[in-house]
C-alpha cells in the first residue's frame, strides 16, 4: 500500500517547488494562506502539512492571481471556489468598474537605470524626467538609479504628455498617493504584531489588499464623478 507521505509533499518541498516562479513566498505565507481558508492541505497523524498535486496547484493559482492582478485575497478565494481557475490559470475577474490594475507591486530593485537610459527606455525627453523629479513622481534609489515603477511612472506621464497633461498637473497624485500610504500602514500596523509567526505575512496581505481597494475607489469616484458632470 502506497502511504501519504509518497503521494505528498511536505511545506518545505512545496517551498522549493514555488521559489522558482515566486520569490517572495514563505513558509509563513503559505501557512497564512491556509489560515484564511484559500488551502486546506492535509494532516499527519503528528500535525505535519502534506500537500497533494491539487494543493500545489492551487497555491500556484493563488500567488499567480495575487502578483499579476494585484486581487484580494476574499476575490482569489471566491473565484477558485466556483471552479473558474483551470491548471492554474485564472479567468479574468470583472471588478464592475472596468478597472483592474495589472501590477501594483512596487519596483523589486531588477531595473537600475540612468536619467539618460530611462529616457531612451521610455522615448522621454531627459527635461521630462527632470521635471518629474523635481515634482516629486520619480526618483532614484540610494544608489543613485531608477527602477521599474520610475519607468512605469514615465511611461503614463508620455501617455498623458499627448493630452497636454504637464509634469505640473501631477502633483497632486503624488500628495494624495503619500496620504493613502501613511492610512495603508497605519490599518496595517495592527496585523505585524512581532510575537505572530505570521504577523509579517499578514500585514503584507492587508498592504496588497488596501492598496488595491483604494484603486478602485478611485476607479469608482472617477467615473461617478464624470458621469454626473455629463462627460461620462
Amino acid at each position: 500500500m502506497t502511504s501519504q507521505a509518497e503521494n505528498t509533499l511536505s511545506i518545505g518541498e512545496v517551498l522549493s517547488m514555488l521559489k522558482k516562479d515566486f520569490s517572495d513566498v514563505s513558509i509563513s505565507k503559505i501557512r497564512f494562506l491556509e489560515t484564511e481558508g484559500l488551502i486546506s492541505p492535509s494532516r499527519t497523524a503528528s500535525g505535519y502539512r502534506r500537500f497533494d498535486t491539487h494543493d500545489v496547484t492551487r497555491l500556484r493559482s493563488i500567488l499567480t492571481l495575487q502578483r499579476d492582478q494585484y486581487l484580494p485575497l476574499k476575490v482569489i478565494k471566491d473565484q477558485l471556489d466556483t471552479d473558474q481557475v483551470q491548471a492554474g490559470l485564472a479567468a479574468p475577474v470583472a471588478t464592475g468598474l472596468g478597472v483592474r490594475p495589472d501590477d501594483f507591486r512596487a519596483g523589486a530593485g531588477k531595473i537600475r537605470l540612468t536619467r539618460l537610459e530611462l529616457a531612451e527606455e521610455t522615448s522621454l525627453p531627459e527635461t521630462l524626467i527632470a521635471a518629474l523629479e523635481k515634482d516629486g513622481l520619480v526618483w532614484t534609489s540610494a544608489a543613485g538609479h531608477y527602477d521599474e515603477d520610475a519607468v512605469q511612472i514615465c511611461m503614463i506621464a508620455a501617455k498623458l504628455s499627448e493630452f497636454g497633461v504637464e509634469a505640473r498637473h501631477l502633483r497632486s497624485f503624488r500628495v494624495v498617493a503619500n496620504r493613502e500610504s501613511g492610512l495603508v500602514e497605519q490599518i496595517a500596523t495592527p496585523y505585524s504584531h512581532p510575537r505572530d509567526h505570521d504577523g509579517k505575512a499578514r500585514a503584507q496581505q492587508t498592504v496588497r489588499e488596501l492598496a488595491s481597494l483604494f484603486v478602485q475607489l478611485h476607479a469608482a469616484l472617477l467615473r461617478a464623478e464624470l458621469i454626473r458632470s455629463g462627460s461620462g
